[in-house]
């Protein structure tokens, strides 16, 4: 059997192939997040293929006469040695040369060719100085680009190559000014627009949170009763904004029930009537979040962290940071969270934050028209997600670190920083529970640890690894059984399905018919500073085999209702239900351990204990077990630590939740090395490589799974012509094509993406040039053709593509992906195309081809090329549409005819 033919593509493909060309189609979209073509105006400065001027040949003939010298030059002297070099370095004025005839004339500045912009112009060899400038600016280059389609990879290495050239255009724009000054404005004002972002951004998301905050209290508290205006209240107030003064809730005369409201008088009837009140209520809101996201912006489902992960790591989502993602998603979120589902709000935060801060990009070009930049400000901005969901910023930064992004530099920290104080700050000014604290469940605690319960501490551990894997494995089994299952109901039907069977649970059981955020504070509570004790947990008698029993059962009942739950069509995190079912059994194992200790007080274990104070609190058991809970589930270690510290304000208790979140990785890891995010972006197959070094590559030679020229569809240098290649687009849908000599001697001469020759092909045949179809278009250098009635596609082909020797190990093309960000690797042999690599192809051996082609049915064994043509993977993970994987054709091989070189 022949092998397959692999995606020529830069890292992921559409599921459709590109449309047939005519004269109509356009390239124009609907989203300000969608293609950014070049503009129709430039078309026939595009189309311009004047050489560099005469002057800069000139130039590089003088500097090729210069001698070359390799005389050590004398070490300047600082400006702080001369008095007149200090003046002219504070007013901006140039230094006068020591010797002038030792110092050439500056060389002209380069220009770009007539309408070409400096963002998309980049000369191939004259970046610098002192770089030698080609005869002809298209011998070699990476070409100019149009923009990206959806669901395709970015190119790291062009974006920033894109960003110094802007840079040195901006530096040679504001230092020939007349006025130092103000080029000196001009650079600061460049340099501030990242800060601008983030600080509106940290405004922004301090607003938000605020917002949501105050209405999910309150619709999360109408399920119970409504504030009367009995006490002076008002409808719209919460239960705890209701009763605001007010010891104990109980005494409360503004709070009414609906048993009460609605007349029942026993007390059966009073527990039916709210029952059913509790039951419609939850119902109904989790049905309004499920048909906003379905009908307004499906990518608001779910948390939206296992995105961002991608998009940080080099991928286009078109309109999944957009403005009514996240009007959806804010909106969907108060819903869900206020229909007692057990999900979270900690999470979705994350992608809300990220949301606005893209906004915000918009206003800045030089920041929008930049993928990498872009990139860099949305990992800074996604740490004010999670400042405000926990009041923890120093934990914010640490989780875009540690959890989120996949290029982090050292200024990323200090403008991530930035955006999370700024958002904490924000919050703390709106106060929205009116205590003070930035979440309802930010606790203080001013007991100590004993050596003793180190032991409980590492059972904590051991339970929060074994909670994570198991809920990583029960949700994995849940989400491809509900792909799998034709017969199941649409999405918001199994949304209505889920929210009757959690709020039929919940009501009967006291823990879990609060919200996760109530519970929460509760478990955590240390019961000599616990003014009203909702769930009873610090009163008389308490400490009791029935609490202990009910605790358990609760967190037995929450894992299961949160497997099923993660992953519906609405937004929903996975963070504080994993710290309720932690801190559960930890607040459980607490009470275990204080009833030993005050039946057997004279234990050998015990002895350290005061005698007229409390040893155990059982609060702290809690806040230990959701940290081990949480490292689980994410399997993230630092910055869980540092958000749990920044939680209670305990240093003391550092060092327990270290080890208790240590041993949950270790455990976890047992289970699986994904984490629950790692494991949605296998789940959907987006093609995201980690750059860490836990991922066990294999050795062998990247030979073995490269798509080999034989299989591959490759354009020759000469002999097409408009016709032909539109016609070749139109059969092979593929995302690029590597450009040869020519048949025999298939030297690699670059590559050429389909965005960019679509979009050339499509102008020239357009207003002003009008070529006609039978027009002769070429890749290489022809000095007798008439640029007025040819098409030279040099300027759009990628003529440096990286590449690596045909026997290179994969290890080594790996860490190219990697590091570098690419989208594809060339494979020669002396200059000779040997095969190709795309991400996507990596992406597939790294995780698991084998078991993803049994899934779909195709049993053949691994080779040249392994992945797929469609990129039904990730449309089918984001969009929840079917799976219609197509198959590619069979390329015949080289030998015959070459008539796979088109």
């Amino acid at each position: 059997m022949q092998p397959t033919m692999s995606p020529i593509n830069n890292g992921s493909s559409s599921s459709e192939p590109f449309p047939p060309f005519n004269n109509d189609h356009h390239y124009a979209t609907s989203d300000a997040d969608e293609l950014d073509l070049l503009d129709d105006t430039d078309t026939a400065a595009i189309l311009d293929n004047d050489p560099l001027s005469h002057h800069h040949h000139h130039h590089h003939q003088q500097q090729q006469q210069q001698p070359l010298s390799f005389k050590r030059k004398q070490k300047q002297t600082g400006i702080f040695s001369q008095p007149a070099r200090l003046f002219n370095a504070l007013t901006g004025r140039a230094n006068p040369p020591r010797n002038s005839a030792d110092i050439p004339p500056p060389p002209p500045p380069i220009q770009p060719p007539t309408g070409a912009t400096r963002l998309d112009y980049i000369p191939g060899n004259g970046g610098s100085k002192s770089d030698s400038l080609p005869t002809d600016w298209l011998a070699e280059g990476p070409g100019r680009r149009v923009g990206y389609e959806d669901l395709t990879a970015i190119d790291w290495i062009f974006e920033y190559t894109k960003e110094r050239q802007r840079q040195r255009s901006l530096l040679s724009r504001t230092t020939s000014l007349g006025f130092p000054l103000l080029g000196f404005l001009q650079r600061v004002l460049d340099a501030s627009q990242v800060w601008v972002i983030l600080i509106l951004s940290g405004l922004a998301v301090g607003t938000l949170t605020a917002g949501i905050d105050v209405t999910t209290d309150w619709l999360g508290d109408i399920k119970y009763g409504f504030c009367s205006t009995t006490d002076g209240g008002a409808f719209y107030l919460s239960k705890t904004a209701c009763c605001y003064g007010y010891d104990e809730i109980s005494k409360c005369q503004g709070w009414k029930t609906w048993g009460n409201a609605l007349g029942a008088t026993s007390r059966g009837g009073v527990w039916f009537v709210e029952y059913a009140v509790y039951l419609v209520l939850a119902v109904m809101f989790a049905l309004s979040a499920s048909l906003l996201v379905k009908e307004y912006a499906v990518y608001a489902k779910h948390s939206g962290i296992p995105e961002i992960k991608t998009v940080l790591g080099g991928f286009i989502i078109r309109r999944f940071l957009g403005l009514w993602t996240l009007i959806t998603k804010s909106l969907g979120l108060v819903l869900a969270v206020a229909s007692g589902m057990w999900l979270g709000k900690e999470g979705p935060l994350v992608h809300v934050a990220c949301c606005c801060a893209n906004l915000f990009i918009k206003l800045f070009p030089s920041i929008n028209n930049n993928e990498a930049r872009k990139r860099e400000v949305l990992s800074a901005a996604a740490a004010s997600g999670i400042s405000v969901a926990f009041g923890s910023p120093i934990g914010g930064v640490l989780f875009s670190l540690e959890q989120l992004s996949y290029y982090f530099p050292d200024k990323t920290m200090w403008q991530s920083f930035v955006c999370a104080m700024t958002a904490a700050m924000v919050l703390e000014a709106f106060d929205p529970f009116r205590s003070g604290k930035l979440v309802m469940y930010q606790v203080t605690y001013s007991s100590v640890w004993h050596g003793f319960e180190l032991v409980p501490f590492v059972l904590l551990g051991l339970l929060g690894g074994v909670y994570g894997g198991l809920f990583i494995k029960a949700n994995m089994w849940v989400a491809r059984w509900r792909k799998s299952a034709t017969w199941l109901p649409g999405p918001v039907i199994q949304v209505v399905a889920v929210a009757i069977l959690t709020a039929l649970l919940n009501y009967p059981n006291n823990y879990m018919r609060a919200q996760c955020s109530d519970l929460v504070s509760n478990l955590f509570s240390e019961c000599s500073k616990l003014t009203d004790d909702q769930f009873g947990l610090c009163k008389t008698g308490a400490a009791s085999a029935g609490t202990i029993i009910l605790l358990i059962f609760a967190a037995v009942l929450g894992f299961f209702l949160a497997a099923i739950t993660f992953g519906l069509q609405i937004p929903a995190g996975i963070i504080l239900p994993s710290m309720a079912i932690g801190a559960l059994v930890g607040r459980a194992i607490g009470i275990i351990m204080e009833i030993w200790q005050h039946n057997h007080p004279n234990f050998i274990a015990f002895r350290s204990c005061e005698p007229d104070v409390p040893c155990i609190t059982p609060g702290t058991y809690a806040i230990i077990g959701a940290a081990a809970a949480l490292g689980g589930v994410t399997r993230m270690t630092v910055s869980i630590v540092v958000i749990m510290f920044e939680l209670t304000g305990a240093l003391t208790y550092v060092l327990p939740i270290m080890v208790a979140v240590m041993i949950s990785k270790w455990v976890g890891d047992a289970f699986s090395r994904r984490g629950i995010y790692e494991s949605w972006i296998h789940f959907n197959e987006y093609p995201y490589l980690d750059n860490s070094e836990e991922i066990p590559i294999p050795d062998i030679p990247a030979s073995q799974i490269m798509t080999r020229i034989e299989d591959l569809v490759v354009l020759t240098a000469t002999g097409h012509t408009i016709a032909s290649l539109t016609a070749v687009m139109e059969q092979h849908p593929y995302r690029g094509f590597p450009v040869v000599s020519d048949p025999r001697d298939a030297i690699l001469l670059g590559y050429i993406s389909r965005a960019e020759l679509a979009y050339i092909l499509h102008a020239s045949t357009q207003p002003p040039r009008l070529l006609p179809p039978e027009t002769e278009a070429f890749f290489a250098h022809q000095p007798l053709a008439d640029p007025r009635t040819t098409l030279d596609l040099r300027q759009w082909m990628d003529q440096t593509p990286l590449t690596l020797p045909r026997g290179s190990r994969l290890h080594l093309a790996v860490s190219y992906f990697q590091k570098l960000g690419l989208r594809y690797v060339m494979f020669v042999d002396r200059g000779v195309l040997q095969g190709l690599l795309t991400k996507k192809d990596v992406w597939y051996v790294l995780n698991g081809a084998e078991e993803t082609r049994r899934t779909a049915g195709r049993g053949e064994p691994m080779g040249g090329g392994v992945a797929r043509e469609g990129g039904d993977g990730e449309r089918e993970g984001l969009l929840g549409v079917g799976r219609g994987e197509e198959e590619v054709e069979v390329v015949s091989p080289i030998g015959d005819g070459g008539s796979n070189l088109l």
